[in-house]
């Protein structure tokens, strides 16, 4: 028996397109490269009041749409700086089909990685670099004084 048939004699199994979105943002969050999902400004708006579709902290960047053997997914994600980004995404692509295909038997027949932004260090490391700048130049001038 092939392993994406499941037996329909007994009932029917229908997987959420939460579970697929979570599948999907737990796979793309895990590639190399990946800083975030996201979802650009009018979605992370719907998300806060609690009305996007993708209101759960797990699929937020993700857009699912699912027929009865067929999944169609769209990441939005950001990327960090250096990396190449075709790489990214074409390995988010790779590992999102293969989590979701070998979880749930749907077949994916497209995933689009749209590239919402790049993201730099994070602002909290940055800020301790600086405080640690901070710190030595007065240590510095104590000294001198």
């Amino acid at each position: 028996m092939d392993n994406n048939k499941i037996d329909h004699s007994i009932g029917s199994v229908k997987i959420a397109d939460e579970v697929v979105e979570v599948i999907a943002g737990m796979a793309a969050s895990e590639v190399e490269g990946v800083a975030e999902l996201s979802g650009g400004f009018a979605q992370d708006i719907a998300n806060i009041l609690g009305r996007g579709k993708n209101s759960s902290k797990g699929s937020r960047g993700i857009k699912v749409e699912i027929d009865e053997k067929e999944a169609s997914v769209d990441l939005f994600i950001a990327v960090q700086y250096g990396v190449s980004i075709p790489d990214v995404a074409q390995k988010v692509q790779i590992v999102v089909k293969e989590a979701i295909e070998g979880m749930t038997g749907l077949t994916v027949m497209v995933i689009n990685v749209h590239i919402q932004g790049i993201a730099f260090k994070n602002t909290a490391e940055i800020k301790d670099v600086k405080d640690s700048k901070d710190k030595t130049n007065k240590e510095k001038d104590l000294k001198e004084k």
